[in-house]
């Protein structure tokens, strides 16, 4: 017998089966192909860096799920996931990245033997394929197929309290990150050499929760490269006089608790003072006004309101929710914290909150890990402070 790996015990996952599978009978399906290694790991424990090949896990309504993938992962799914041996299927090497066959044939065989008649695939997806879809619809002429992008994704957006628990460690692994980069940037040191030790703070963790790897990489700008938000570090020297943004987020068993610091070395000019003090507000606004009950874009509204009042103009998404993730992608892309998403906030979804401004070379952005609570006020993970670091 292997022994599991699992960050949960069995009732957590009943309730996670349980709820997709209500959501499945809502929408007519007696099947559902989950290619979305965040919704795979969710629904039954799988982690593991696979998600370069084709692969899924099949939600059925009246068994337990089955996990299919290359056979050189099946170990690595029967240690990792809840459901007996069994339930892990695997297709040989050959159907990788081949011109002559595809792993999606082997899928069907599968599906058919099961009884499918109506299957729902997550469409819009990093993991799903135009080809995988094609070649589905091409192998399996008699069963029905329903776009499921987001069906899983909505379940998972209020967090359990062991899931709680965990964010809480990456929240002080996101910290401790944070922290080691302000004792080590300074003017002269390249930028890659500060990276090297965030990964080392990343990877370390803190005491009773070592790091995981990021789904994203840390992304740092400064200078007049302030202006583009999302590059990532380089060689160069940091220079005095000038911004520097860090965005990262640490990890605890694929949970995530995002956090975005600003540092200037040297003094601070006026101009950036008074952006740092309207990216404080808003901030603040867009946290007080997140509250359960109430539609996402309050938050967007109250935001970009106190942006308005300090002179200054915002628009777009200032947040999205976050928690369990694999590489590309940080979020859980379902709700949008901008002003046109009417999605009702609920105790104990968690979001990532960003404030900033971009203007004439000054940059300044700062975003926290937030959770709705069931009165009052978002509760903030971090304790840090939310301006401008200064560092002279």
């Amino acid at each position: 017998m292997i022994a599991k790996r699992l960050p949960f015990d069995q009732a957590e996952y009943d309730r996670r089966l349980l709820m997709t599978r209500m959501a499945m009978a809502l929408a007519g399906l007696d099947a559902l192909y989950v290619s979305d290694p965040s919704n795979m790991a969710w629904l039954t424990g799988y982690d593991a860096w696979t998600f370069n090949v084709h692969q899924g896990v099949v939600v059925l309504q009246d068994a337990d799920p089955i996990w299919w993938g290359r056979d050189h992962d099946c170990e690595g799914a029967r240690r990792t996931v809840w459901m007996p041996d069994a339930c892990v299927i695997g297709y040989v090497d050959g159907f990788v990245q081949s011109t002559q066959q595809h792993p999606m044939e082997d899928l069907a065989r599968h599906l058919d033997g099961m009884g499918v008649q109506n299957l729902g695939v997550e469409m819009d997806n990093y993991y799903f394929s135009a080809k995988a879809f094609s070649v589905l619809l091409q192998t399996l002429p008699n069963i029905g197929f329903a776009d499921a992008t987001g069906m899983v994704n909505l379940q998972r957006l209020i967090k359990s309290a062991p899931e709680i628990a965990f964010m809480r460690k990456a929240t002080a692994i996101s910290e401790r990150i944070i922290e080691g980069f302000i004792e080590r940037v300074d003017v002269g040191v390249p930028k890659n050499a500060v990276i090297a030790e965030v990964y080392r703070d990343a990877m370390r963790g803190v005491e009773g929760a070592g790091g995981d790897y990021p789904a994203v990489a840390p992304m740092l700008v400064s200078a007049l490269d302030g202006a583009a938000p999302n590059l990532n570090w380089n060689e160069e020297p940091f220079v005095a006089d000038k911004a520097t943004t860090l965005k990262i987020s640490g990890c605890y068993r694929r949970y995530h608790a995002p956090l975005t610091q600003t540092i200037f070395l040297g003094t601070p000019p006026d101009q950036m003072k008074r952006i740092e003090a309207a990216v404080v507000d808003g901030l603040e606004a867009g946290i007080d006004a997140a509250h359960a009950g109430e539609p996402a874009s309050n938050v967007a509204n109250a935001l970009a309101g106190s942006m308005e009042r300090a002179g200054f103009e915002w628009s777009g998404r200032c947040g999205y929710p976050v928690g369990l993730s694999y590489p590309p992608d940080l979020g859980e892309r379902t709700i949008s914290l901008w002003a046109n998403d009417d999605s009702v906030l609920e105790p104990n979804m968690t979001f990532q909150i960003t404030s900033g401004l971009w203007i004439d070379g000054f940059a300044v952005e700062i975003a926290e890990c937030i959770r709705i609570t069931q009165d009052g006020a978002a509760e903030v993970f971090s304790n840090r402070q939310k301006g401008i670091i200064v560092k002279a």
